[in-house]
């Protein structure tokens, strides 16, 4: 599945062109490796994700091609939220 799809599928981010957006902008690896919005995702992969001065990193769990609101949450289990610092 691509990246972006998981990213709104899951809900992790609301909008596919803003997962899109994301992920051209350089904030998602996966598996330490920089990732493109058109990047595989497969089942056991760690995505780090940048929101801002929040760093999240979740392993990929299951993937479905669509899923209802209460069972996004299913796809991927929560590994670290962390904040960083501002860059002076």
């Amino acid at each position: 599945m691509r990246l972006d799809k998981f990213l709104k599928v899951s809900r992790l981010i609301k909008r596919r062109p803003l997962a899109k957006e994301v992920a051209d902008k350089g904030r998602i690896t996966i598996n330490g490796q920089q990732a493109k919005a058109s990047s595989n995702v497969k089942v056991g992969d760690e995505l780090s994700i940048r929101f801002g001065q929040k760093i999240v990193t979740v392993q990929v769990e299951e993937l479905q091609e669509s899923t209802k609101k209460e069972n996004a949450a299913h796809m991927y289990r929560l590994l670290k939220e962390e904040r960083v610092k501002e860059e002076e």
